[in-house]
Formats: structure tokens, C-alpha cells, sequence
């Protein structure tokens, strides 16, 4: 049961206002801007052009490499990986047209029904 107490912790965090988090803040407006902007040599930009496949492909990559780091018990490498897997799940909400908010609104929903 000590999982629940985590994931009652994480969504409680999670409903506060993602401005709270300023990098996350920061990272959701600098990919919103590389969406917009398409600076030519931006991996953010190319990333959102090539479009879902890609991006998806590359969460699929960084996950596996979340779970190699947990397995090997490399804290710094883990949250090496888990800054991938973020940063890239971020730019698939964008070329989704969602953003961290709408997560949190999920996590913050669910907490209530449980």
C-alpha cells in the first residue's frame, strides 16, 4: 500500500498550477514556441514536424531507457532518462494540442474518485 500513499502525494502535487513548476512552465513555452516558430535547426521543431510516429517513437526509446536505469539502480541515470521521457512526452501533448495541465487535470480528477 506504500504505492498509494505515493501516487496520492503525486496527485496531490500535480493539482497545484503548473506555473508553481517554472521549468516545466518554461520547457511547456519553449516548445509551443519551437512549434510555432520551426527554427531550422531546432530537434524540438523537427520532432513536432516529423510528427506523432517519430515522437512516439522516441518515448518509446526514452521508456526503455527509464527502466534500464531503475533496473541498474542509477539514480543520476534515471532522472537523466525521466528528463528525456518528460521533455518528449511534452512535445507529443503539444503536437497533440494538450499540455501538462490537462494531465494534471486528469491526475487531480482521479484523486477525487478514490
Amino acid at each position: 500500500m506504500i504505492w498509494v500513499k505515493h501516487y496520492q502525494d503525486l496527485l496531490i502535487n500535480c493539482s497545484m498550477d503548473l506555473d508553481q513548476f517554472s521549468i516545466l512552465s518554461d520547457l511547456s513555452a519553449l516548445i509551443k514556441q519551437r512549434q510555432h516558430d520551426a527554427p531550422e535547426r531546432s530537434y524540438t521543431a523537427k520532432l513536432l514536424h516529423e510528427g506523432v510516429d517519430r515522437i512516439a517513437k522516441k518515448i518509446g526509446e526514452e521508456a526503455g531507457e527509464v527502466i534500464i536505469a531503475a533496473k541498474n539502480q542509477d539514480s543520476t541515470e534515471l532522472c537523466n532518462e525521466a528528463a528525456d521521457l518528460l521533455y518528449h512526452l511534452m512535445i507529443l501533448l503539444e503536437n497533440q494540442h494538450l499540455d501538462l495541465r490537462d494531465v494534471c487535470k486528469v491526475l487531480s480528477d482521479r484523486r477525487h474518485k478514490a
